[in-house]
């Protein structure tokens, strides 16, 4: 079967990460994606051949340098047949290259225009990277153990989070049958990530803390946990899952929600000491069969080893699949572009 989004054509000016990942998951999913590079290319084919092609599979390329007449023509021309325009730029740049909706309309009434940016395209130019977000929405100070130094995660979380937002609205508004500008930032989708923490602190005026192992504020038991070997991911949201490994390990006492949020201190020791007798490999056995949410830490090595089914070939690299599964689809895994391949 064709994918959903076949014979939608969508327009990249992307760079890096968060614009590309967006694009990406579009192509996975049938869309026609023209990545539009300057003449440098995009500065991620500079990282390494691996980084580019794992943002960029199934697209096509063409040279074009828009801040050019003969460059901002071929845009047009491009426009008047595509759904969408994906960009991530700077506000000023977006505005200066003519990649508004406003700018673009002239060409096609019905584009959908998607802005990516830091701040929203009237949020100003001030540089937006992953790491910094990270760090003025709060992300941060909310990561990591209390007794030491806020903590980033080992990826780019924003850059993905942001570029599955636009991927979203882009979709969104072509369902809606009209163009228009759609606005995505990065800050304003970390924030919404927040959710309950931000609901919390607005209505409760509740301070989300860090603890210790990355303990959740409400589920107790919930975080990870030293064992005789490794560590283990335990996550006991209701009072089932309590039962169930209060019947594998012994464990007594505490029988509710309520009662363990109460006795946090003393239920974590208690589940600390008997989770120290044995690997954490031989718990995640243990424990899963009786439905248990448990899972031994592993390295993306043993990550990815484990999981074989999620490795695609796309053309001379490896990669991981599509993460959206849908009866009947497989998509067609191709290789990158090569710079203006398809100009």
């Amino acid at each position: 079967m064709t994918g959903p989004l076949a014979g939608i054509k969508i327009l990249e000016v992307g760079a890096v990460l968060a614009g590309p990942y967006a694009t990406l998951m579009l192509a996975d999913l049938g869309a026609e994606v023209t990545k539009i590079e300057p003449p440098a290319g995009d500065i991620s084919r500079q990282v390494s051949d691996t980084y580019f092609a794992s943002l960029n599979r199934g697209k096509r390329s063409i040279v074009l340098d828009l801040a050019s007449d003969a460059g901002r023509h071929r845009l047009g021309e491009l426009v008047a047949e595509s759904h969408a325009l994906l960009v991530n730029l700077k506000p000023s740049a977006i505005r200066k290259l003519g990649l508004t909706y406003d700018a673009l309309r002239q060409y096609n009434e019905s584009i959908v225009a998607v802005a990516l940016t830091g701040f929203g395209l009237n949020g100003g130019d001030d540089p937006a990277f992953d790491y910094v977000i990270q760090a003025l929405t709060g992300v941060a100070a909310m990561t990591g153990d209390p007794a030491g130094p806020p903590t980033l995660p080992g990826y780019t979380s924003v850059d993905n989070s942001t570029g599955l937002t636009a991927a979203l609205g882009l979709v969104a508004q072509i369902y809606s049958g009209r163009g228009g500008q759609v606005d995505v930032s990065m800050r304003d989708v970390m924030l919404s990530q927040l959710n309950y923490h931000a609901a919390g602190y607005l209505d409760d005026g509740v301070v989300p803390a860090r603890r210790p192992f990355g303990a959740h504020p409400f589920y107790v038991p919930a975080q990870l946990f030293p064992t005789a070997q490794g560590y283990l991911a335990l996550f006991v949201t209701h009072d089932g899952f309590w039962r169930s490994l209060c019947a594998e390990t012994g464990l007594t006492g505490w029988d509710t929600m309520a009662e363990r949020a109460a006795n946090r201190d003393p239920v974590i020791a208690a589940v600390s000491a008997v989770l120290a007798t044995d690997t954490a490999a031989n718990w995640e056995t243990r424990l899963r069969p009786r439905g248990i949410p448990a899972a031994a830490v592993r390295t993306l090595g043993e990550a990815l080893d484990a999981t074989p089914e999620a490795v695609v070939q796309a053309g001379p690299y490896r990669q991981v699949r599509c993460s959206i599964g849908m009866d009947g689809y497989v998509p067609d895994y191709r290789r990158a572009p090569a710079l203006g391949e398809h100009g």
